[in-house]
């Protein structure tokens, strides 16, 4: 088996600005509203005449077919309709994820699907059509909450940053205003809480909380509790003596401190990057591997490498300015 080399990824606007790229090209991506690359003459079918073994990922809303495939599909809309907003949010009001997680689970399914359809045609030589959903690929993200309630049982309830079979298992606000995100497991971190943390080594056989059901019942009674323990604290001295018990916990931290995070730092995850407006910070991709680095370029300006690639294409130069002048480029 050979690995694999020289693998060239264009998207649809790609093709549709420079068409000759498509003869170097081994993966097309696109994302436009199923059927509109038809339109184009750059569906699959089209491109597979011509370029026999073509890899092509068609990615939206719904899927190429079915009685949603013409749907407008947004992160929003795809986050309701896969059941992740119902399951999201405090038990007053569901809520939407911070970041636009339907997007981001539609392009890593593409990913991984592109990279495997790379190594199906290095056995087979057959290229391949990938069809990505948005609500498909969330909805696999659904895992826990979704099987929960197979066969019409009731879903895990919302409960806000807390978990929702496990308790205690949330966010705590401690004496400083800032906020400990704690997580016990089984009921011998409970004693060990209440004992070592707590230092209420009586509350852990109190009747009302003495197995996780009657702890989840009594959620109310058993935070204000807590929240009074650790009224007296910092979060920093409240996570210290967690440590020191050995339950796992948390800092909730703002984007800020995210920035200035000492694991980032001590782990060097943090690389400056050319961009047209100057040096910015970036993060490397997760994943450290042993023997490379991975590639962290600058990112270009706006069609700084627009002429070069034309050209490469076997665009001539009174070509390539007719473009620039009437703005195709």
């Amino acid at each position: 088996m050979q690995p694999l080399k020289g693998v060239t990824v264009v998207t649809l606007e790609h093709a549709i600005a420079a068409p000759l790229i498509l003869e170097e090209a081994d993966v097309v991506v696109q994302n436009v509203t199923p059927g509109a690359s038809a339109r184009l003459g750059l569906s699959c079918e089209a491109l597979v005449k011509t370029k026999p073994g073509i890899i092509v990922c068609d990615i939206s809303g719904y899927g190429s077919d079915g009685p949603y495939r013409d749907k407008k599909a947004y992160d929003l809309l795809i986050q309701s309709e896969a059941g992740f907003v119902s399951v999201t949010g405090t038990p007053d009001e569901p809520s939407k994820a911070g970041n636009s997680i339907a997007d981001v689970a539609a392009g890593r399914y593409a990913y991984t699907n592109v990279l495997a359809a790379l190594m199906h045609k290095q056995q087979t030589g057959q290229g391949q059509r990938i069809d990505v959903s948005m609500l498909e690929s969330l909805a696999e993200w659904m895992g826990f909450p979704l099987y929960y309630a197979f066969d019409g049982a009731p879903p895990p309830a919302r409960t806000g940053a807390s978990h929702a079979t496990i308790y205690p298992f949330g966010p705590f606000p401690a004496g400083d205003g800032k906020t400990v995100m704690l997580g016990l497991q089984n009921e011998r971190e409970w004693k060990i809480f209440c004992d070592k943390v707590l230092t209420n080594p009586a509350l852990a056989t109190d009747e009302r909380f003495s197995t996780n059901v009657k702890r989840s019942a009594q959620r109310a009674a058993l935070s204000e509790l807590i929240v009074a323990a650790f009224s007296n604290f910092t979060a920093g001295e409240v996570a210290l003596r967690l440590e020191a018990a050995g339950i796992a916990n948390a800092q909730v931290n703002t984007m800020a401190e995210v920035w200035a995070h000492p694991q980032l730092k001590a782990r060097d995850r943090w690389r400056d990057v050319d961009t047209p407006a100057g040096p910015i910070p970036a993060l490397l991709p997760p994943g450290s591997w042993q023997h490379a680095a991975p590639r962290m370029d600058a990112v270009p300006a706006l069609g700084q490498h627009t002429h070069a690639i034309l050209g490469q294409q076997g665009y001539s130069a009174e070509r390539i300015a007719a473009l620039a002048a009437e703005g195709v480029v």
